[in-house]
């Protein structure tokens, strides 16, 4: 009798597996086709190990300026005081992060006891000069003044002390140029100060101050030096030119 034991070449493969995976009747047969496939749990699906995982990238956000830092370095280049919201407009910030942070400002240079401290005033903030330290602020802005003129003030200078009292379009014509700028800086430094207005023009005119004089070491403008020696051989021309 021949061997049954041994597998034929004719069967499916699957029929010739060991044991009990052989069906032994027509039911294990229908039972084995409609049975899912068994799957190694160690072994992975072949498409799946070519398969790459896939991660979500969060978007790139650029990191912004820290915001006390960014509030004292606009703080430092304005002359009025600026609004809360303008300044978190300005940053794209809340305003109740900037009005927190401002206050934090404050509360900062006071405790550290800074020559200047940060102040809520007219519906903005501002840094200011701490009133301890007013008189020596005051001293350098006096001092400041002492600084050497420019030769547009000096020449301006020089024809209100020899022409004064001078209306600024007087000025202008004997400098060539329009001297409104010049005459502001020598008011605020208070070398030339107003002296009524014109009869005929109704322009305001401008003579030197006591200051200037006691700047020169003079006491009254009489005593200023002659202008002849320094003036043109055809100074007659100039003077019809500019009148």
């Amino acid at each position: 009798m021949a061997d049954d034991s041994r597998p034929r070449k004719d069967l499916p493969a699957w029929m010739t597996l060991p044991g009990s995976l052989i069906p032994s009747s027509p039911e294990d047969l229908q039972d084995a086709a409609e049975a899912p496939e068994r799957v190694d749990p160690q072994e992975e699906p072949e498409d799946a190990r070519f398969e790459e995982p896939v991660t979500e990238t969060p978007p790139h956000e650029a990191p912004g300026p820290e915001l006390k830092p960014a509030l004292e370095a606009i703080l430092m280049v304005v002359d009025e005081p600026v609004r809360e919201v303008t300044l978190a407009q300005v940053l794209e910030r809340p305003t109740h992060e900037v009005a927190a942070a401002l206050r934090e400002l404050s509360a900062e240079y006071e405790a550290s006891a800074r020559g200047f401290d940060l102040r809520q005033v007219a519906g903005g903030w501002r840094y200011y000069s701490r009133p301890a330290y007013a008189p020596l602020v005051e001293r350098f802005v006096r001092d400041g003044q002492q600084a050497r003129l420019t030769q547009a003030a000096l020449e301006t200078l020089a024809v209100v002390a020899y022409r004064q009292p001078v209306s600024r379009a007087r000025v202008a014509a004997v400098r060539g140029v329009s001297s409104d700028g010049v005459m502001r800086t020598l008011v605020a430094r208070g070398l030339v100060e107003e002296a009524g207005t014109d009869p005929e023009s109704q322009a305001v005119l401008y003579r030197t101050s006591s200051y200037f004089l006691e700047r020169l070491g003079l006491n009254d403008v009489s005593e200023l030096p002659e202008l002849a020696p320094f003036l043109p051989d055809d100074v007659e021309n100039i003077e019809e030119t500019t009148k």
